[in-house]
């Protein structure tokens, strides 16, 4: 019987019940995920020989099971553990959590109840990893993200900067073009995050990167993540995602960047995502900018000493390979504020290097409110690149909660509509170089150049004292009088042309019917459904034929 996601996503927050009133609630998702982790890799690899991950004989959940009710069961498991991390060259690689922590978790009996039911809680059959895990049925991965999204909810401003919510992810996945490389004989594709977090924005790009004929991706990931824990949760992300040959290093990128060359330069990747803190006062701590040994501000300017947007920024243009492509999460200040950060705009724009922007919704991203955009960095070919193609997506969500989320419809027109480079009036164009530079003086503010419909109504007195139609409603339909124009006759009837108010020539109950009969309307019915098909038809046909039938079952669920 496969595992329900409700029942996994309810049991997890049992766990995180079961340690309140001792473990501060910032450090509830690093107990319940090593848990959570240790239970998926002892039920899926005990016994196996040559896996992918050992687990030995006292060094298994049923080992953990059996301390539980123990009067030493916190020491015993921390054992346990450490024995599994050792036999997996994993010491260092996850959260540093112990079992027999009096500060935390209390002592005596107290610490005896609270493990002893953590464990029981993982022991429920409701989540047996042994034999219940279809193909293609990534379940362990969807609760390991759900959690930290929950998490990051809860935690709201000083925690939640390491998670980016899954649809931005997606998005700046396909913008990116990672999906459309092809395999090469000695090559192998890179992709790197330089403030990693939890991994989640690597491992939704890793996923759109095509497969080898073995199915592993064609794509080797690597991230940096400054705070270790939190490249713990990464490292267990990737695993549990089937990415564990995904490479996770911990430290402050900007001051100490973990992937270098032979020369002492930063290492190049061909893809580059990342969502760094807004913002960052802190970016100038353990780096001299002036003496930056690995040259990220030569020719651009060095940034605001208490903001860091543009370190970031230009951390990822030099660690671009010449040919690369990147999508980066910045907010809307980056794209106009002046001084030292509009030199540094003005010098990127002169390199052409910036191929698209995309501006979101505020609110979307958890420990902060404000409006964010991301922006599409490609190198290849830049020389011969003639503007920038903007969206205005900032309309485009639902409420959920206190937060704003992206819907699968506003997902898909964000992505479709930069794919084709569509304009869509008040929501997006191409704007060349030089109205950005020459023009604009290099402000990327995207209202200034995406002005949206204004669709309030103007108002007719007249028909609101003594009642009728404005024509100004009438002409609202403009695109239906075009196609049929004898329609409006049929319909309505000017009482007052004085004031231009119009009353109905038939019942209301009528309308629909005179519609769908003239026989203009009919022609353009045809004409457009059979468009609509061909241009639908056209646009999914090739992703239909080359998934199988649980990935199809997915990609149409989601």
């Amino acid at each position: 019987m496969a595992v329900k996601k409700s029942e996994l996503y309810s049991l997890l927050w049992d766990a995180c019940n079961k340690l309140r009133g001792g473990v501060e609630p910032s450090r509830y998702k690093d107990y319940v995920l090593v848990l959570l982790f240790f239970k998926y890799v002892s039920d899926r690899y005990k016994g196996q020989r040559f896996a992918e991950f050992t687990v030995n004989e006292g060094a298994s959940f049923d080992d953990l099971i059996a301390a539980k009710g123990k009067p030493d069961v916190g020491e015993r498991v921390d054992v346990i553990l450490q024995k599994f991390l050792e036999d997996n060259k994993l010491v260092g690689a996850l959260p540093d959590v112990s079992f027999n922590n009096p500060d935390e978790l209390g002592s005596g009996k107290e610490l005896v109840d609270k493990v002893s039911g953590l464990i029981a809680i993982f022991q429920n059959p409701a989540i047996d990893f042994k034999s219940n895990r279809a193909s293609g049925d990534d379940i362990i991965g969807d609760a390991y993200e759900y959690f930290m999204m929950k998490f990051a909810q809860e935690s709201g401003k000083s925690k939640g900067q390491f998670y980016t919510p899954s649809e931005v992810s997606r998005i700046i996945a396909r913008l990116i073009g990672i999906g459309d490389i092809k395999q090469e004989t000695g090559k192998k594709w890179t992709l790197h995050d330089p403030a990693a977090g939890s991994g989640s924005l690597l491992i939704r790009a890793a996923d759109e990167a095509p497969t080898d004929d073995n199915g592993d991706s064609i794509v080797t990931i690597f991230g940096q993540e400054k705070y270790p824990d939190t490249a713990g949760l990464a490292k267990m992300n990737f695993i549990l995602h089937n990415k564990g040959t995904g490479e996770i290093k911990s430290g402050n990128t900007l001051a100490n960047p973990q992937y270098t060359d032979d020369f002492g330069g930063l290492r190049k990747f061909d893809f580059i995502v990342m969502n760094p803190p807004f913002s960052d006062k802190d970016w100038t701590d353990g780096i001299k900018p002036s003496e930056d040994k690995y040259k990220r501000f030569d020719g651009y300017g060095i940034p605001p000493e208490k903001n860091g947007d543009y370190a970031w920024f230009l951390h990822v243009l030099k660690a671009l390979d010449s040919n690369g492509k990147a999508g980066i999460i910045l907010p809307h200040g980056v794209l106009f504020r002046g001084n030292s950060e509009e030199t540094i705009r003005k010098a990127v724009l002169e390199k052409r290097y910036i191929k698209g922007i995309v501006g979101l919704p505020a609110n979307l991203f958890y420990g902060t409110g404000i409006p964010a955009s991301i922006i599409i960095i490609d190198k290849e070919n830049a020389d011969k690149r003639e503007g920038i193609f903007m969206i205005d997506a900032s309309d485009g969500f639902k409420k959920d909660g206190n937060k704003n989320r992206l819907r699968e419809q506003d997902i898909e027109k964000i992505v479709q509509t930069f794919i084709h480079q569509e304009k869509v009036e008040g929501y997006s164009r191409f704007i060349t170089y030089k109205e950005i530079l020459e023009e604009n003086e290099g402000n990327l503010n995207v209202p200034r150049y995406i002005q949206k419909i204004d669709d309030t109504l103007p108002q007719n007195i007249a028909s609101h004292l003594k009642g009728g139609i404005p024509e100004v409603d009438i002409n609202s339909l403009e695109r239906l009088w075009k196609i049929s124009p004898q329609l409006r006759q049929e319909i309505f009837t000017c009482v007052d042309e004085k004031h231009n108010v119009y009353n109905l020539a038939i019942k209301p109950n009528e309308i629909e019917t005179v519609i769908s009969e003239d026989e203009n309307i009919k022609v353009e019915k045809e004409t457009e459904y059979g468009s609509l098909f061909e241009t639908w038809k056209n646009k999914v046909k090739d992703s239909l034929l080359n998934i199988g039938l649980t990935p199809l079952f997915w990609t149409i669920s989601n």
